[in-house]
């Protein structure tokens, strides 16, 4: 059992994945320099052909602690990447379209001075009222795996004990890491006071696309551990997503499904 770490010494690291941001790095870093100390923030760019890198570079000429690294790959890779980077107590990870409240940090802080495994904190959905659909709910073993990513911190033992995120999944990384994290027997706590603004998709394009993919994430994650949706509601579901935008969340997210079933896309066990 690792040992508790006093609040005011407990390094947090931030990681943070990046691919062509340029109208999002600025405000996510904004949220970020903020943070209560002592953090260190660790972006992983995946060969942006933006300006991407030029502007994190202009932050890290005012921030000590903000760290830029090059590293091509799927998003678990390069999030592996930035905890190889890391050297905090624990790791907290966000996306780079996302916003952190101001004292974000302050209370994932406070959680893990309780010598928690994992904390989750609240993701609160920001955008246009017709691109925000609730998410597919998964649980394992009464916990539920299926929290964003965006706002979910490890102690750093314990992502390295579980061998990280599988670079081989298209999306739902975060939901295998969970998955296995709760199958080993760690515990997730779940700590609403440490706020991530996330934004909706507001093309539809764009959110179409990110439906197909979460379904294709999500049948990546049955072929790699089996049946999952013992404990899923089709019910609940229809009735979360019952606006026409959110059917076609669903409908989309269905083709997803099916095309990994058909094309494979089976990650390693």
């Amino acid at each position: 059992m690792s040992t508790s770490v006093s609040s005011s010494s407990m390094l947090i690291s931030v990681v943070v994945t990046t691919k062509n941001e340029e109208e999002s790095i600025r405000a996510l870093l904004d949220s970020l320099i903020v943070q209560e100390p002592p953090i260190e923030l660790i972006v992983v760019d995946a060969e942006s052909s933006d300006s991407t890198q030029r502007i994190i570079r202009e932050y890290i000429k005012k921030c000590d602690d903000l760290k830029l690294y090059i590293e091509e790959g799927s998003r678990g890779k390069s999030m592996n990447f930035g905890v190889q980077k890391a050297t905090g107590y624990a790791v907290s990870f966000i996306g780079a379209d996302d916003r952190a409240h101001r004292d974000w940090i302050k209370y994932v802080r406070i959680a893990m001075k309780e010598n928690r495994d994992i904390v989750v904190g609240n993701c609160i959905l920001k955008g246009k009222s017709g691109f925000i659909v609730d998410r597919v709910k998964l649980y394992h073993k009464g916990f539920d795996i299926s929290y964003p990513g965006s706002n979910t911190t490890y102690k750093r033992e314990i992502f390295n004990k579980l061998g990280g995120f599988d670079p081989a999944l298209i999306t739902a990384e975060d939901m295998d890491l969970n998955y296995r994290a709760i199958e080993a027997g760690y515990e997730m706590q779940i700590e609403k006071r440490a706020i991530v603004y996330r934004y909706a998709r507001e093309k539809v394009i764009t959110f179409l696309k990110q439906a197909f993919w979460n379904g294709y994430g999500r049948k990546q994650l049955t072929l790699k551990h089996g049946k999952l949706w013992g404990g899923y509601s089709a019910k609940k579901t229809f009735q979360s997503h019952f606006t026409s935008r959110g059917l076609a969340r669903l409908f989309f997210g269905l083709i997803g499904y099916l095309t990994c079933t058909i094309t494979g896309g089976r990650p390693k066990k």
